[in-house]
């Protein structure tokens, strides 16, 4: 897991579309990136849908919102498509961003372990460095508790 203050490793995925997307693309920009495990799943679809609800808020506080798994392009796009999403999805289907972002980790389920991704989300300052972590998130509240913190940044 990257640490607050430390630079945000730059990187460049496909989205959906198949459009070649770098984090540098939006420097001078705050980027909300949040990482997840599987497009289609329970938790995964309620996680977008939160940040598809809260995006007009997100895009009114210039903050760009960027989803990344590892599944490919097609997927994202079914995905993206099937749910209204408004906000870049990213295909790391080697899963080499995720690693660089710490989120590749063993997980323990129905008592058997395995490498996968820990729903996880930052927040890239205007600067390109890691602002905020939320490890470990709940997909129903996530994009609730980023916008409840961006609030307050504006409030200081």
């Amino acid at each position: 897991m990257l640490e607050v203050g430390t630079k945000a490793p730059d990187f460049t995925l496909e989205d959906s579309t198949g459009n070649k997307v770098s984090l540098k693309d939006f420097k001078g920009k705050k980027v909300v990136l949040y990482f997840y495990p599987r497009d289609n799943t329970p938790g995964c679809t309620r996680e977008a849908l939160a940040f598809k609800e809260a995006y007009e808020d997100f895009k009114a506080k210039d903050v760009v919102v960027i989803g990344i798994s590892k599944d490919s392009v097609a997927s994202h796009f079914k995905f993206a498509e099937k749910n209204g999403l408004p906000f870049i999805l990213l295909s790391d289907p080697d899963t080499e961003v995720i690693k660089k972002y710490g989120v590749w980790q063993e997980k323990k389920m129905y008592g058997k372990t395995s490498m996968g991704v820990v729903r996880t989300t930052y927040i890239i300052s205007e600067k390109g460095k890691i602002e905020k972590v939320y490890p470990k998130v709940k997909p129903d509240t996530n994009a609730g508790e980023i916008l409840e913190y961006l609030a307050g940044e504006a409030d200081k």
